[in-house]
């Protein structure tokens, strides 16, 4: 289980590292950073899901386990009028997100927040995540039935799992939940999966 996931090392001086990503037509120059998912670098998970998609219609739109924010700011520049928000356990990647959303010009639609600073009943059309799988089963269950929930009646959740980091037993356990899901697509060891609200 990676450190990154949870807490940045105070010890550890912080460095940020540029990445430069285009999505959906739109380019995007980020900043991350030591202690942070990915830095200096777009993951190949993430990358998969990006390309692998195309930007939703939707309004109201969940980050889950934002990072430094390449996901929801993605969003946020592809879909006029969407209102992002992006959570994380990592407060060095709520900063790094927040201040790319800054230098994006993006601060009126996207804002990251750690996860007890979502207002209770904040709920979300879509929520788009490369959620941290290496947590172990049980503590990302726990996340997903926190957070699925929230989705408005009919809404639905695109998440992108490495196929031998368990996307199909995933999908699986989606289904017994009561969130139907269905793969979108698969490459580089990566699955796209799309859990509808029923």
């Amino acid at each position: 289980m990676g450190e990154h996931y949870f807490s940045a090392d105070p010890t550890v001086a912080f460095r940020r590292a540029p990445v430069h990503a285009e999505v959906w037509g739109h380019p995007l120059t980020l900043s991350s950073g030591s202690g942070v998912f990915a830095q200096g670098r777009l993951d190949t998970g993430t990358a998969v899901l990006l390309r692998e998609t195309r930007p939703p219609s939707a309004r109201r739109l969940l980050d889950l386990g934002c990072g430094y924010g390449v996901i929801g700011l993605a969003l946020a520049a592809a879909v006029p009028g969407a209102v992002v928000r992006g959570v994380d356990v990592n407060g060095r990647a709520v900063q790094l997100a927040n201040e790319n959303a800054a230098a994006l010009g993006l601060v009126d639609r996207f804002s990251a927040v750690l996860p007890d600073e979502v207002p209770g009943e904040e709920t979300y059309d879509e929520i788009w995540s490369n959620p941290p799988i290496r947590i172990g089963k049980p503590a990302l269950h726990e996340l997903l039935l926190h957070w699925l929930p929230r989705l408005a009646d009919g809404g639905r959740a695109v998440l992108v799992v490495g196929k031998n980091l368990g996307a199909d037993s995933l999908q699986r356990w989606l289904g017994e939940q009561g969130y139907p899901t269905q793969r979108l697509a698969s490459a580089k060891g990566f699955r796209v999966l799309e859990a509808r609200r029923s």
